[in-house]
């Protein structure tokens, strides 16, 4: 399973990051899962690209600790899945978290942690985190990565564009202000939402905010 080298990248526009977030899943190689590991420890790192080895899901892994090192792989390495711990020296989930949500909000990320039931590993599941292992039981691991990539799937089927007003209803956001925040016509908004329930196969707003929600576009 190989590793690729990090390097540094320029910060994108909120018009690239949306466009990043929606061609993310469909770009991918299908039998080649990108898994960015956060983590400050390389044994800790290697005992998750064993398990990966070992489950036999196919995958290339990109290791990094720090925040500039993450937001370079966020845009360079464009993870389909992000494995942190809760806490590390530099860098910690919550903050990755925050960061994904401006440049890849619909990636899981998912904490593997050997403290999980401290108030930080609690707080990460508050602030969107998709599932908690721990890393002395990663049997879990591929089945969680998997199942993850599953539920952000129809997403694929959804422009940028798609993205950004289905984010905004989430939020609550009625139509002429959704309308006057994209610099849209009403009717071009509602056209978006209503090719955004079609796609995803949900017929109304309140599933629709449920999904959202559960797949990291919005937090509570």
């Amino acid at each position: 399973m190989p590793e690729r080298k990090k390097g540094a990248a320029p910060r994108k526009t909120r018009s690239a990051e949306l466009q990043l977030a929606a061609r993310r899943t469909s770009s991918r190689t299908p039998d080649k899962v990108r898994v960015l590991i956060l983590e400050d420890n390389e044994a800790d790192a290697e005992l998750i690209r064993h398990e990966l080895r070992r489950s036999g899901l196919s995958s290339i892994t990109d290791r990094v600790d720090s925040e500039d090192a993450f937001v370079a792989a966020l845009q360079e390495f464009e993870p389909d899945v992000v494995l942190s711990d809760h806490s590390l020296s530099q860098f910690d989930a919550q903050s990755a978290l925050a960061l994904m949500r401006k440049v890849t909000p619909t990636t899981p990320l998912i904490i593997v942690t050997g403290h999980p039931n401290s108030d930080e590993t609690v707080a990460c599941l508050r602030a969107g985190a998709e599932d908690l292992l721990t890393k002395g039981n990663l049997g879990r691991l591929a089945t969680a990565i998997t199942d993850a990539l599953a539920l952000r799937r129809p997403l694929e089927a959804l422009t940028s564009r798609q993205i950004e007003v289905l984010r905004l209803v989430a939020e609550g956001h009625r139509t002429r202000d959704i309308a006057t925040r994209l610099k849209l016509s009403v009717k071009t908004v509602e056209s978006h939402r209503g090719e955004v329930m079609k796609r995803l196969e949900i017929h109304d707003v309140v599933n629709l905010v449920r999904y959202a929600l559960r797949v990291g576009l919005v937090v509570v």
